[in-house]
């Protein structure tokens, strides 16, 4: 388990690095959900989403050695696009390995940040092929597994409870675990009432499989929501999670994509699936909680095309 001093060393070490992104309330959401929504717009982080901050972390605590070699990271699209840019920017050669159904809008991003791109036929094997590329020399940087990276994912949280009023519960994406990891810690640690929920989409719940077997486990990747599609959390994320976040909810990728929809209306953004499915999440928090939840959504990241908005939308008969 990382703990507060973890958070608040990386939270110096990427400063002026990435951008401390605002936490505002929504007067949009608000209406719309009946009770207090602020909303931690990470979709305004460089690369569009908060995962610069664990790829920058993670870079900026290379040795010298490592930083020659070059860094590999496997990606649903995110953390592929945050290594290679921030890579870029710190002179680090950077390799990623993206499964053929990321987005291909994150492909080029990656690739025109010079970074080499691999695809691979599936999320399994895409990280067997980033577990090859280390084992013979590529310094791997995991998109959850790895205690630095988490730690990084966690100033999210450290600048929530900075800047955010009173909340009584807080929701956030998980796809590998290593956000909410992150979050649970720094909010437990300075905003130690909160609750944190968990959201998954259906077809990507690597999580909530662990939680019900006890462990981490492999799950059948199928949800189109490519950035919370991990093949199995890890040991480490994992164990965060059980001890420290209320539930994981899953929702339907349809649920999600007209959550973004919503956000776009309501709240004047423009998310990712990964960060629409928050929306229904905090209907199902707002009724359980009852009149007096005050909600903060972590909006993670906005790295969808017009086009993807409009072909999901069309496939689930949104309007």
């Amino acid at each position: 388990m990382i703990g507060i001093s973890q958070i608040e060393t990386a939270a110096e070490r990427i400063a002026g690095h990435v951008v401390r992104t605002p936490t505002v309330p929504s007067p949009g959401l608000s209406e719309l959900l009946g009770v207090p929504v602020t909303a931690k717009l990470e979709l305004l982080q460089r690369t569009g989403s908060f995962k610069a901050r664990g790829a920058t972390a993670k870079l900026l605590a290379l040795s010298e050695a490592e930083r020659a070699a070059g860094v590999v990271a496997v990606s649903g699209g995110n953390h592929g696009i945050a290594l290679a840019v921030m890579a870029a920017a710190l002179d680090v050669k950077a390799t990623v390995v993206m499964p053929r159904t990321a987005p291909a809008r994150s492909v080029e991003i990656a690739e025109a940040a010079g970074a080499s791109v691999r695809l691979t036929d599936g999320m399994a094997e895409a990280f067997a092929t980033a577990t090859r590329l280390r084992d013979e020399g590529l310094t791997l940087v995991h998109p959850f597994d790895d205690p630095v990276v988490v730690a990084g994912q966690g100033t999210v949280g450290l600048e929530l409870a900075q800047d955010a009023d009173d909340l009584t519960d807080v929701l956030v994406s998980v796809g590998g675990g290593g956000l909410i990891a992150g979050i649970a810690v720094a909010l437990s640690a300075l905003r130690p009432g909160v609750r944190v929920w968990g959201v998954e989409t259906e077809g990507a719940e690597a999580m909530s499989a662990a939680l019900k077997a006890g462990g981490p486990v492999p799950v059948t990747v199928s949800s189109i929501s490519t950035t919370l599609s991990a093949p199995a959390v890890s040991q480490l994320t994992y164990d965060h999670v059980s001890a420290l976040v209320e539930e994981v909810l899953v929702v339907p990728d349809r649920d999600a994509v007209q959550g973004c929809l919503d956000l776009a209306e309501h709240a004047k953004v423009w998310t990712e699936p990964a960060a629409g499915c928050l929306l229904p999440a905090a209907r199902l928090v707002r009724e359980r909680v009852g009149d007096g939840a005050r909600l903060g959504l972590v909006v993670c990241g906005g790295n969808a095309t017009t086009a993807d908005i409009v072909s999901w939308a069309e496939r689930f008969g949104l309007r």
